[in-house]
């Protein structure tokens, strides 16, 4: 047994009670992902587990081996700036890896007076084994981006130093990974490749993502805070929204028996009994009761965005031979593209190609250096940036937003500005806190309110995912699909991009390509691409010897397969459109959104499965 067992766990910050008498077991090989909304102490959870952070109470709430090791990936890395990212990264008091460190230190600077001492580390490595963990350590490594080991940590920008740190976490002897946003500051291709690693390590791992395609595939159970309390569920992000969804149905028939209780017992307390007896006495109790109960439900509010946007003209933003470049690093060469109303654009690409560049531009915060960016007169951004901008912490909630507006128009009318930020889940004791409280997500949603109450008219979204919670990021998406200008959006997170974008501008190694579809359907048709791009860049002589040991002409039934194949992809395709269409149809339906997100999964995996086969089809003789 390696279980982490944390029993009647309460944590208390000013006079705030974050978790109370909480308990949960952290098996060997869980794969937990922790969720719940920004402020209700996620991150303070794990602080508390990895020991950064105190407890309520003397007695220790933890049980486990004495030798349990915990491992902790922060949102901001604490490093010695002096080290270097081989030291930091090695830095495990396992022997396997005081033996890797050195073995690369010694091949890095490499004399012949030193040969002994590599014979010797070299051969101390093959008694315990080693080499399979230097392997895993050069891979972790490369596929983390970090190339240069003798780079001091402090010479890094904050998104290298997190990898750094995110090696140092996986590479490990660690019982259990505690993870706070392991995808923050990572692309497509090293989230996949974290997802697999997590998946195949057999690692023991409590994590908290806003991104759900990686909670979905990593998680084997999910646990919700909320109001204080810890929920458990079974399974994946799927099972958990299935699962959420069904438990809400049934709250929603309770809270309606109650309500009906209530009136009864009102209108037996309107009569004001005179006796007294102990079963009144209990009657009235249980009216008290009722009534905090049904109070305390009635507050529990549902995050809504419903803000009045600025009228748009048909002309928008057109790019005309725009061309920028940063000193020798280019970035837009002879660019050209036309956005229009309603336009669900999503920009993808590696790290430090230009994605954010694009954005300043639009934005004005940088202008073409050859070409013209024209921008429409009735055109109002809202640039929802990585950094928060003006953004004055010694100000109090209500009154950062009152700069603004004291109300603000919506589809139903008009609301107050206190009104709309309980809609935000920042309740009325909220109101007058000091920004500098917030936690990081609070201060994004809070930044995220003031922009939309600029009524905007064209949206840019910057990594919008970063910081934000599943239940932000969900009505997010909703208010965006019915958004009445354009939506532009750099992420690297593909469930979002998959339900806000309907074309994609993708920076694809010097160049930038405009692809019409979702963010799935660009990943399906660049990995279709390059497989057939490798079948034909085989030599002719192996490609002639394979065809002549597999059938050169067709059989009976691939004649039939030929024949309708071309069919089959287009009924495959027209079913994936629908499928789309009924996802935004449904975009506040958990249980049917589940369903139809499992049934496009299916079709696109059938979809490449077809295309594979055409494939293979037309390079036999018919």
């Amino acid at each position: 047994m390696n279980d982490f067992i944390v029993e009647q766990l309460s944590k208390t910050v000013g006079d705030k009670t974050v978790f109370r008498n909480i308990s949960f077991i952290i098996h060997d090989l869980d794969r937990i992902g922790l969720i719940g909304v920004n402020g209700t102490g996620k991150t303070t959870l794990l602080d508390v587990l990895s020991g950064r952070a105190g407890f309520d109470g003397d007695a220790a709430p933890f049980s486990a081996k004495s030798d349990y090791k915990i491992a902790y990936l922060t949102q901001e890395p604490d490093f010695d700036e002096d080290r270097t990212v081989l030291d930091t990264v090695l830095s495990s008091s396992l022997r396997e890896m005081q033996l890797i460190r050195e073995y690369e230190l010694l091949l890095t600077a490499y004399d012949e007076g030193q040969q002994s001492r590599l014979e010797a580390v070299m051969a101390e490595m093959d008694s315990l084994h080693a080499w399979e963990i230097e392997s895993q350590v050069k891979t972790v490594l490369s596929q983390l981006g970090l190339q240069d080991l003798s780079l001091k940590v402090g010479q890094l920008s904050g998104g290298l130093r997190r990898r750094v740190q995110l090696a140092q976490v996986l590479l490990g002897d660690a019982d259990l990974l505690l993870l706070d946003e392991p995808t923050n500051h990572l692309d497509i291709d090293t989230i996949e490749w974290l997802t697999k690693f997590l998946k195949n390590s057999k690692k023991t791992v409590l994590f908290i993502t806003h991104d759900r395609y990686f909670l979905d595939h990593i998680s084997t159970r999910i646990f919700e805070l909320d109001g204080g309390s810890l929920i458990e569920y079974q399974g994946n992000y799927q099972d958990y929204v299935r699962l959420k969804a069904e438990q809400d149905e049934r709250d929603a028939a309770l809270l309606h028996k109650k309500k009906q209780l209530y009136k009864q017992e009102l209108s037996w307390m309107r009569r004001q009994p005179q006796a007294r007896a102990t079963k009144q006495q209990a009657r009235i109790h249980r009216f008290h009761d009722l009534k905090k109960d049904l109070a305390g439900q009635a507050s529990d509010s549902s995050l809504e965005i419903n803000v009045e946007a600025s009228r748009i003209g048909k002309k928008v933003i057109e790019f005309q031979d725009v061309t920028f470049a940063y000193e020798t690093r280019p970035i837009l060469a002879h660019f050209s593209l036309i956005l229009q109303n309603k336009d669900r654009l999503g920009i993808v690409g590696d790290n430090g190609v230009g994605k954010s560049t694009l954005l300043n531009l639009i934005a004005g915060k940088l202008q073409p250096q050859t070409g013209q960016l024209l921008i429409g007169e009735t055109v109002r951004v809202a640039y929802f940036s990585q950094q928060i901008e003006g953004l004055d912490e010694s100000k109090r909630v209500i009154s950062y937003l009152q700069e603004v507006a004291e109300e603000v128009k919506t589809d139903a009318g008009t609301t107050s500005v206190a009104e709309l930020l309980e809609q935000f889940l920042f309740p009325r004791s909220m109101h007058g806190t000091l920004i500098e409280k917030l936690s990081g997500g609070e201060k994004k949603r809070l930044y995220l309110l003031k922009l939309l109450l600029q009524k905007p008219n064209v949206l840019l979204l910057d990594e919008p995912t970063n910081d934000l919670d599943i239940a932000t990021l969900t009505v997010l998406e909703n208010f965006l699909q019915n958004f009445a200008g354009p939506v532009i959006t750099v992420s690297h997170d593909r469930y979002f991009l998959d339900k806000v974008a309907s074309k994609i501008l993708a920076f694809e190694d010097g160049t930038v390509r405009e692809f019409f579809g979702n963010y799935t359907d660009y990943l399906d048709e660049k990995a279709f691409m390059t497989q057939s791009s490798a079948i034909s860049q085989k030599p002719q002589k192996e490609k002639t010897a394979k065809v002549r040991e597999e059938k050169k002409r067709m059989s009976y039934f691939e004649k039939q397969e030929w024949e309708s194949i071309e069919g089959d992809i287009e009924a495959l395709e027209e079913r994936i459109s629908e499928i789309e269409a009924a996802m935004q149809e449904n975009s506040s339906d958990f249980t049917r959104l589940s369903e139809l997100q499992q049934e496009l999964d299916q079709q696109n995996e059938k979809l490449l499965e077809k295309y594979e086969r055409y494939e293979y089809l037309s390079g036999l003789d018919g």
